[in-house]
């Protein structure tokens, strides 16, 4: 049987860009519903077939490229619902544990203060505008010059902090 290995070169990765990204796009924003997102997935993608293509055999671009786009968009959505989860968690177990207990709610409230003015400024800021000021990803994003993706990253850094220092008061 003979089979052909496609090889990847400059004039055929931009074949293939040409291609197939505006289908690889369409998938993206159809589940994720956020267009920077998507075209951060997408360029992804792309980028790890460039930087993989010596290593890649491929018999099949378009299978491995819808397949790649798919992964990545559900890892990104599994990763979102993940996060939104364990916020929803720690949230509701320090408000419905210490809403009895006024001064612990008090110690937990400073505690909490105490630990966002100790991450680092750029996480400390975006947590801010998410927390204190209700913003979303992408108006954060917007107003700092930083991708949708970056503030996601500094809010899970965030919450991850406050996770681990605030254990004591969640179990």
């Amino acid at each position: 049987m003979d089979t052909k290995i496609f090889i990847i070169n400059k004039d055929s990765f931009e074949q293939i860009y040409l291609q197939y990204w505006e289908g690889m796009f369409a998938f993206c924003i159809k589940n994720i519903q956020d267009e920077e997102v998507a075209k951060e997935i997408v360029q992804e993608v792309f980028k790890s077939l460039w930087e993989r293509r010596d290593d890649l055999r491929l018999l099949e671009v378009e299978r491995y490229l819808i397949r790649a786009v798919k992964l990545k968009t559900f890892e990104y959505i599994r990763n979102k619902v993940t996060r939104q989860h364990h916020l929803e968690n720690i949230i509701n177990t320090a408000e419905n544990h210490y809403v009895e207990h006024p001064l612990i709610a008090q110690e937990l409230s400073e505690k909490i203060s105490s630990l966002v003015n100790k991450l680092p400024a750029q996480c400390k800021n975006v947590f801010q505008m998410s927390r204190d000021q209700g913003l979303t990803n992408k108006e954060i994003a917007h107003k700092l010059y930083i991708s949708e993706r970056a503030v996601e990253y500094h809010i899970s850094k965030a919450l991850k902090t406050l996770k681990t220092e605030l254990t004591e008061y969640i179990n």
